[in-house]
């Protein structure tokens, strides 16, 4: 038996990074301002972890982007699978050269490149996804704040993330 709605708990579970960050924050304000010597010490490093915690997990909050599309994503040991109704493949995170998000795909596809294979087309919504933030995230040169925004537009093309080797001369920017 449950007391908490399922839509409740599923808004609250979208959130845990960030809830679990503040109740961090708020026992180090407790301790910091309220105890003396190791334990004051230890609230102002709860504080410190609990607002680098708050701030990851809103980056994680935001790449979500809900559960129930096609396929389900494994990622394990460095190496990402995506298998779907119509589609699948895998794809080493360290040999990725390109990660794109396509816009005009419905859901919207995360669009990974690796050399001698095709192009692997992953829907932001699928089962797993949100373990594909941590992979992201650990790209080489990735701006992480630029996926997010990137992630909450809408358009109608494929848009380039990220790329090993740029493919354009230096001058000209991507967006």
């Amino acid at each position: 038996m449950t007391f908490i709605r399922p839509e409740a708990r599923a808004t609250l579970w979208q959130w845990r990074e960030v809830i679990g960050a503040a109740l961090m924050t708020l026992l180090g304000l407790k301790w910091a301002f309220t105890s003396f010597g190791f334990t004051a010490i230890t609230g102002w490093a709860l504080i410190a972890t609990g607002l680098v915690t708050a701030v990851i997990g809103a980056q994680r909050m935001r790449f979500r982007r809900g559960t129930g599309g096609p396929g389900v994503v494994q990622v394990d040991e460095g190496q990402i699978a995506y298998f779907g109704p119509l589609t699948g493949g895998a794809v080493a995170a360290s040999e990725l050269e390109r990660l794109a998000l396509d816009k005009s795909a419905r859901p919207p596809h995360w669009v990974l490149e690796q050399p001698g294979q095709p192009p692997l087309a992953i829907p932001v919504n699928a089962e797993g996804s949100d373990a594909l933030f941590d992979v992201f995230a650990a790209l080489p040169g990735l701006r992480t704040e630029r996926m997010l925004s990137e992630l909450r537009k809408g358009g109608p093309h494929q848009v380039v993330i990220w790329e090993r080797v740029p493919s354009r001369p230096e001058h000209q920017r991507l967006h």
